[in-house]
């Protein structure tokens, strides 16, 4: 459901969404020397699971890019690294999309070893703007873009 005008600040509201879990094998290039993952990679597969959850839902970034001039960029995340992950893991990552107010999206996101059940390795959230690609300011989420998600 989109706000109720232009300048509206109510909060858009979202069917409940059921969780996308994108399957991810830990490589040798994700590791350290002893076979455990590097935190920089735990961001990437969170990355890979939110854009795999958009594409899911039929919106790729270089045709929102090309055809809307906007780009979904990650403003700010809150992650807690509780077990480290190992090389040859079969991991499973999660994206929930939780809130979307105005400009921005948030995603609820965990990463589990073995099954998409499994033991929390890392999880936490991820905040994403809706940015406007040639005035490089957030701009409101266009309800063309809601139905697409909903």
């Amino acid at each position: 459901m989109c706000p109720a005008g232009p300048g509206s600040s109510t909060e858009m509201s979202l069917p409940v969404m059921r969780e996308f879990v994108l399957p991810v094998r830990v490589y040798l290039e994700d590791t350290d020397a002893q076979g455990v993952v590097y935190n920089a990679s735990y961001f990437r597969f969170l990355e890979r699971a939110r854009t795999e959850w958009l594409r899911a839902k039929g919106v790729e970034h270089n045709k929102l890019r090309d055809e809307q001039g906007l780009a979904l960029v990650l403003v700010g995340t809150q992650v807690k690294f509780r077990q480290p992950a190992r090389l040859d893991d079969q991991l499973f990552v999660s994206a929930t999309l939780t809130e979307v107010t105005g400009a921005r999206f948030v995603f609820d996101q965990a990463v589990r070893r073995g099954t998409p059940d499994g033991e929390v390795l890392c999880d936490g959230i991820a905040e994403v703007a809706c940015m406007d690609v040639v005035q490089q300011k957030p701009r409101r989420v266009p309800g063309a873009l809601m139905d697409e998600l909903s």
